[in-house]
């Protein structure tokens, strides 16, 4: 009877598969006709922009499609930059000043939609993010062959953070059923990465643009919701084989990002508490309970705890060959993941309660 103690851990998992095997992804060497505007918001970008400008000026595919920069407020040079690597063959906006009320990607996405009047099809692109050349063609594609209103595709996530990154997809693959998620007309049942978003431009309008989520600092999950508030819908893609993202070069720059936004993941303190807490009891404890099991000589306590760490690291696995994430060794360090993840969540909530959230020189 011990055994069936592993229910959850094989639920859980047998959920992780399930998904990635439903888990759209965006198609290669795929064309369209649609306008297509390319979104760029850009701030103190002039170090890691030109990768991602070389990649959008050489999409293919996409017959009708207009590249719209905007540089907000940057110190470093970025417009700069811009102008250097693309010349006229990108529309290059000054941004406004930040109005009340307003966090700054959202206003800087408000008036990249504004600017981009023809585009059919918006597809919103961080500086950190490089595209394959069939990256938007597919990603268009994608989002029509799913009759939904937003796409989110994630792209391969490199650079720092090996042990925190990889979460993210693993948690959505994990815990959220993908299929439903498209299918209901709930809000809470959301998720999306802002780094980078496709969505048809009516659907966008008609759920209010980023102004609905003006002061929202998940403003990718936020503009998820406002779609389905408006009748839309949505869907998460692999984006793995046509985008490469480098979110973070240092662990400092990793601890400050997850710092800004970690504490509006959970809804609330004791919302984020719970998760934690169910997180560290399912993936952490394990190895602690065998290793106080192996003390007290009790076997078969040693045998469940540890098949229930590999049955974690087995759902680890699985999200990250269904999104392009390194399948070994990393996943065997689950634990030292999910402890850490718990770190930066209080981290990022003792920061919010002593006022001391910024972000790119602003406050959130």
């Amino acid at each position: 009877m011990i055994w069936l103690a592993l229910v959850p851990w094989l639920a859980l998992t047998a959920h992780t598969l399930v998904n990635a095997l439903l888990l759209r992804r965006v198609p290669r060497e795929k064309s369209v006709t649609e306008r297509v505007a390319v979104l760029l918001p850009l701030r103190d970008e002039a170090a890691r922009v030109t990768p991602c400008l070389e990649a959008l000026l050489a999409q293919r595919g996409v017959p009708h499609l207009e590249i719209y920069v905007l540089d907000d407020g940057s110190t470093d040079g970025t417009a700069d930059v811009v102008t250097s690597v693309a010349g006229s063959r990108v529309t290059l906006l000054t941004g406004k000043p930040l109005p009340a009320g307003w966090l700054g990607k959202p206003h800087a996405c408000a008036q990249l939609a504004d600017a981009a009047r023809a585009g059919d099809v918006l597809v919103f692109v961080d500086a950190d993010v490089v595209l394959a050349p069939d990256a938007v063609a597919g990603a268009v594609t994608a989002l029509r062959s799913a009759g939904v209103t937003l796409l989110s595709p994630y792209p391969k996530i490199v650079g720092a953070g090996r042990l925190v990154q990889p979460l993210l997809q693993w948690s959505w693959l994990t815990f959220l059923p993908l299929r439903a998620m498209e299918r209901s007309p709930r809000p809470s049942l959301a998720a999306a990465g802002g780094q980078w978003l496709v969505t048809d431009r009516a659907g966008y309008e008609r759920a209010g643009g980023h102004a609905a989520v003006r002061d929202d600092v998940l403003e990718d999950i936020g503009l998820a919701r406002a779609v389905k508030r408006a009748g839309g819908r949505i869907a998460l893609a692999d984006g793995s084989r046509t985008a490469v993202c480098c979110m973070y070069d240092t662990w400092r720059e990793l601890a400050d990002g997850y710092g800004k936004s970690l504490w509006a993941s959970f809804g609330s303190p004791s919302g984020a508490a719970c998760v934690v807490v169910l997180l560290l009891l399912l993936y952490a404890l394990p190895l602690v309970a065998a290793a106080v099991f192996a003390l007290v000589g009790w076997t078969p306590g040693v045998a469940v705890a540890l098949t229930a760490y590999v049955i974690g690291v087995l759902g680890r696995v699985i999200a990250a060959a269904a999104t392009g994430g390194r399948t070994w060794p990393d996943p065997l360090a689950q634990p030292v993941s999910i402890v850490l993840f718990a770190g930066l969540a209080a981290r990022s909530f003792a920061r919010r309660r002593r006022g001391q959230l910024t972000w790119r020189g602003r406050t959130v």
